[in-house]
């Protein structure tokens, strides 16, 4: 169950026309469902489909939905149009009723970007990059908005957290340009890229980036894909952490040294991006490595990220 002022930050919103979408990945009543928030309501798309006496699967997954493209983004549209204010069982169902999932469960590829803040890439003590610094990040790390992460202390004593924006690819994008680059996102999401430091910056393990950035459980997602024209500007959104309740990162998309569309431009001369892709794009200055004394998430913590109008990821740490 979720709690209902969790989700507040994406059901408050009713949906203002059939172009905007909130996309979710939900548990209820022992089944697995994906679909959107509308008007408060998680919907189960398949299931308002079949409603409808059409075919029983708009398609499997969220992934299988970004996959079909326009079709299938527009026969969700002409769903949610029909559903409007209708209440049918096992269609519709109140936000308390349900426990989100990551959005898209286990993406095709998480890419990171390394030091994407000019205060952060300061705070660090490191050069500004010139170019965007890409590394992956294994899905099988992604956790839902409020699930667990677990911070395995006999393996990494330097357990960080990383509030970040998630771009989400709509369409395959190969050598695109910059100008063009938007055009593939189908929306945005929010990512904290949890980080092992002392594996990943360790003399100890070689500075490992992808084993210290991809243990179980290091990839909260969530709790919607919003879609891109809901968002607007993507270069004006506010980027936080907050733990147990104090702010530790406030910052901003407008500082990042590579915007989203250049990010997507880079990566994509020399690797395709694919439908359900996500892009994590770098994180603000106030990561707990960095301050004096460090901050690590332990046992006990509750780690909040939250950017712009997408809603907020809640984490509970545990060993």
């Amino acid at each position: 169950m979720v709690p209902i002022h969790l989700l507040s930050a994406i059901c408050h919103r009713a949906v203002i026309s059939a172009a905007i979408m909130q996309i979710i990945t939900f548990q209820v009543h022992g089944k697995t469902h994906w679909g959107a928030v509308q008007k408060g309501r998680a919907i189960s798309l398949n299931s308002a489909h079949a409603a409808r006496g059409l075919d029983m699967f708009l398609a499997p997954t969220v992934l299988d939905f970004l996959r079909g493209g326009e079709t299938t983004w527009n026969a969700a549209r002409e769903t949610l149009e029909w559903l409007g204010n209708r209440e049918l069982p096992e269609v519709t169902f109140a936000v308390d009723e349900v426990r989100l999932l990551a959005p898209i469960p286990r993406p095709g590829k998480v890419i990171g970007i390394g030091l994407n803040y000019i205060d952060h890439a300061r705070e660090t003590g490191v050069a500004i990059p010139t170019k965007p610094i890409i590394f992956a990040k294994f899905s099988s790390s992604v956790i839902g908005p409020y699930d667990t992460i677990h911070v395995i202390p006999d393996v990494t004593q330097r357990v960080d957290y990383e509030a970040e924006l998630g771009v989400v690819i709509g369409t395959t994008a190969s050598r695109v340009t910059v100008a063009d680059a938007l055009n593939y996102v189908f929306g945005y999401t929010v990512v904290n890229d949890v980080s092992a430091r002392d594996i990943q910056k360790g003399a100890e393990y070689g500075n490992q980036w992808v084993r210290g950035k991809s243990f179980d459980t290091f990839c909260p997602m969530g709790p919607s894909i919003t879609s891109r024209d809901e968002v607007g500007d993507v270069q004006t959104l506010a980027v936080r952490s907050i733990l147990n309740g104090e702010l530790m990162q406030d910052g901003n998309t407008r500082d990042m040294i590579f915007e989203v569309a250049t990010l997507i431009s880079y990566i994509s001369q020399g690797i395709t991006l694919e439908p359900g892709d996500v892009i994590a794009t770098g994180t603000p200055n106030g990561v707990g490595d960095a301050r004096k004394p460090p901050v690590y998430l332990k046992r006990g913590d509750v780690i909040e990220i939250e950017v712009g109008n997408l809603g907020k990821l809640v984490n509970p740490v545990e060993d």
